[in-house]
């Protein structure tokens, strides 16, 4: 009984608890995840207490180790090709939620912002959304490259943002 109880915890509340910290390590820009494939070895092989290594999409040049101490980091990485060394500090939990959170689209899009039509009738057109509805999971869309005036509704995983130019 005591087993399934445990197991119920989520993962969150055991984060919070644990007295392990997250360091930041500086990597070359695209190797971050030759970097954490190389400090996996080394862990594996030294017996090195690393619990998680995160390589993360948007966070480019750098990588997230847990560790309980600084040590231990500072022996992973010793002699790594592509890794340009710790930043200074500790990482707090609520940042590295905030980042691996996935956001749904309908959170990300604005009215006025230019889409692009990946699935239906108008797929491949180009169009501006006009209004969100988030509760139905919906968006109303200007169709840009029609004739006349076209006002859709279709869900928001029919679309997805246009480039944006810097």
């Amino acid at each position: 009984m005591e087993v399934a109880d445990k197991g119920s915890e989520s993962n969150t509340s055991l984060m919070k608890t644990s007295k392990n910290m997250f360091f930041a390590i500086r990597t070359t820009a695209g190797q971050e995840t030759n970097v954490a494939l190389m400090i996996e070895v080394r862990a594996k092989t030294s017996n090195l207490p690393i619990y998680s290594i995160l390589s993360l999409p948007n966070l480019k040049g750098y990588i997230v180790l847990e560790t309980p101490g600084l040590h231990i980091v500072y022996e992973a990485i010793r002699g790594l090709k592509h890794v340009k060394g710790k930043t200074s500090g500790t990482l707090r939990w609520e940042d590295l939620e905030a980042l691996i959170k996935p956001r749904s689209l309908i959170e990300l899009i604005q009215v006025g912002e230019e889409v692009e039509v990946v699935a239906g009738p108008f797929r491949g057109m180009k169009a501006k959304i006009i209004a969100i509805d988030k509760t139905r999971n919906e968006v109303s869309l200007n169709v840009l490259e029609a004739s006349y005036p076209l006002t859709i509704t279709v869900p928001v995983d029919y679309i997805r943002p246009s480039k944006r130019e810097m």
